[in-house]
């Protein structure tokens, strides 16, 4: 009797992992967003590719609460929060770096 309880508790847990796909998992294809920064009113554009893992071709970690990536450009590191649609970046320097606080509009 234990052995078919520890199977049927396996079989139980490996179905749970196998239905509970994140939302980011289930996300697929390309999509473009509006960023802006609310201090200067500047946007821009940035493209999110779920099936590759990227934004704007820079190799991102895409998870249901955030999609965080580096630009090598700027060395910059940013971080998007998919509920709020807030961007935070934190860009090294010299003298310390800085952050930067920007919203993204996001598709409900």
């Amino acid at each position: 009797m234990p052995a078919r309880s520890w199977a049927a508790t396996t079989a139980a847990f490996a179905l749970g992992i196998i239905g509970h796909a994140s939302a980011a998992e289930a996300q697929q294809g390309r999509t473009t967003i509006v960023c802006s920064n609310p201090a200067s009113g500047t946007s821009w554009q940035i493209t999110i590719d779920f099936d590759r893992g990227t934004v704007d071709n820079y190799p991102a970690t895409i998870d249901n609460t955030a999609i965080a990536w580096r630009d090598p450009g700027d060395q910059g590191n940013y971080t998007l929060d998919r509920k709020s649609g807030n961007l935070r970046v934190a860009v090294p320097s010299s003298t310390g770096g800085y952050f930067l606080h920007d919203r993204c509009k996001l598709d409900k």
